[in-house]
């Protein structure tokens, strides 16, 4: 997000990971960028524990009214999970005298899990090393989480009802929600007892007919076709479920009308948009997909196409009259997983992002750089394969962050650009030991073209970016979600990201 503060143009200035000068943020600053792009896992430039440490730390020098307002944003808008139960915990530890971190806690807990998971958080903040330890726990936060279990219903409960280190019985021990009524009582008894009806769903469907026993092969696979088919003409599998079994049904050969179905929903726009999917998992299934010796295969991935379509069309664009220029960083630090569990680099994050911008930008020039800066033109609809085509050429430009040659570039063909977005992990260089940074080419890019301006889109979160982003018309953009572009528009008309989120109600 940006925070263009009308406070005067000093910042302090600092060294970067990759020892160039960068600039200091205020904490406001730091803090979201930190949250916006907080997977708690190991970074290129940092450990998963040292930007933990780093968020709490942050969270003390913030005004605990920001800290609460940011953690819903990011919960509710941004649709995170994890960080808004770490900020949440956080500032109990820092806070207390009103019922900030009551409504908090409450606010956040989403899903019947988030219960015991915010406290499986509380105990490893707090190092207590079990449940049992457990016993003085914030009077806020537990507050919070009593009124948390007033928002579920059996099947939530059931559904989410986990072997975990704190269990949902667990929680309602510790935390005494009070049943709003007679049936709701009943419940908790069911969860004191283990009694919760098991819910039947698709999952535990497919797991039955899994245990099952089969005469042959070709029986099975006609079996468990029958059984997608029911689930998807039954409508109950959820958007994100039928985008994470795509290879599963297509293996499963049911029927034309049946795949029809599954791709009418992929790319029903009101789906798309109830879906509240990371833009980077339509890339995930269409990149498992491509791998298939299937002749149904390109179907599918033109519904892909078109459900990555809807969510662009969300994003407000840009006419024939506004000059954009977008530029990937696709250097090795960018090529690091966001979790160990997952394929997806923060490189494809930036250039699926990349792509949505540029489907919505009449004039626009892409490209990436590392060691060097190329421009690629691509088509404007194929946002997954434009995001392929550019992952397969990244070797073209090598692996440093001289993120100065894009400018450069533009003040040598005198062109004039009216915005330049740059998708990176913040942390540029210059490895030809030269004076040339992007701070000293930016302010002679000005001077060509004063009324150009410059976003910064940090997808890593470390805290010190390569220019003063109070002044110049520098703007620091924060986060991996498609709702990164509701902030752009909102910088479009002066709005700063600090006043966007003290807008939350709590």
């Amino acid at each position: 997000m940006k925070f263009n503060f009308k406070m005067g143009s000093k910042a302090k200035e600092t060294v970067n990971a990759e020892g160039e000068k960068a600039f200091v943020l205020t904490p406001q600053m730091e803090l979201y960028t930190a949250v916006a792009t907080a997977a708690l896992n190991d970074q290129f430039y940092e450990k998963a524990a040292d930007k933990l440490q780093r968020l709490r730390e942050l969270v003390a020098k913030n005004d605990a009214a920001f800290v609460a307002k940011l953690a819903v944003y990011v919960r509710e808008q941004m649709h995170m999970r994890s960080v808004p139960m770490v900020l949440a915990v956080e500032l109990a530890k820092q806070h207390s005298g009103d019922n900030l971190v009551c409504k908090l806690a409450t606010r956040v807990v989403q899903r019947a899990d988030e219960i015991a998971e915010l406290l499986a958080y509380y105990a490893l903040a707090n190092e207590r090393k079990n449940v049992k330890q457990l016993n003085k726990l914030s009077k806020q936060l537990q507050k919070g989480l009593a009124g948390a279990f007033n928002k579920f219903d059996e099947y939530q409960f059931a559904k989410y009802n986990r072997d975990a280190q704190v269990k949902l019985k667990d929680a309602l021990f510790l935390v005494h929600p009070k049943a709003k009524d007679d049936a709701q009582q009943v419940l908790f008894d069911k969860i004191v007892k283990d009694a919760l009806q098991a819910p039947y769903t698709w999952e535990v469907e497919l797991s039955a007919l899994g245990q099952q026993k089969f005469d042959s092969a070709e029986v099975k696979q006609a079996a468990f076709c029958a059984k997608w088919e029911e689930l998807i003409f039954s409508n109950k599998l959820g958007y994100m479920a039928t985008l994470r079994n795509l290879r599963n049904i297509l293996e499963a050969e049911v029927s034309a009308e049946a795949l029809n179905k599954v791709c009418e929903y992929l790319a029903n726009a009101k789906a798309v948009t109830n879906s509240k999917q990371l833009p980077f998992r339509f890339l995930s299934a269409y990149r498992e997909l491509k791998q298939l010796p299937n002749g149904r295969v390109s179907k599918v991935l033109d519904a892909l196409e078109a459900a990555v379509l809807q969510s662009a069309a969300n994003i407000a664009g840009y006419d024939a009259d506004t000059k954009v220029l977008i530029a990937a960083d696709v250097s090795g630090s960018m090529q690091k997983t966001i979790s160990a569990k997952s394929k997806v680099q923060n490189y494809d994050i930036g250039l699926m992002l990349a792509m949505l911008l540029q489907n919505r930008s009449e004039s626009v020039i892409t490209g990436m750089f590392g060691d060097t800066w190329k421009v690629i033109n691509v088509p404007k609809k194929n946002i997954l394969s434009n995001v392929d085509e550019f992952h397969r050429r990244e070797g073209e430009v090598g692996y440093s962050t001289n993120g100065y040659l894009v400018v450069k570039d533009l003040i040598q063909r005198k062109k004039i650009v009216d915005k330049l977005m740059f998708f990176t992990d913040c942390q540029l260089w210059n490895s030809n030991n030269t004076a040339e940074s992007l701070a000293s080419l930016w302010k002679v890019y000005k001077k060509i073209a004063p009324a150009a301006k410059l976003y910064l889109f940090d997808l890593a979160g470390y805290g010190h970016p390569p220019l003063n982003v109070m002044r110049d018309d520098v703007y620091l953009v924060a986060g991996w979600s498609d709702k990164i572009f509701n902030v752009l528009q909102a910088l479009e008309k002066g709005k700063d990201a600090v006043k966007l989120i003290n807008e939350i109600e709590l």
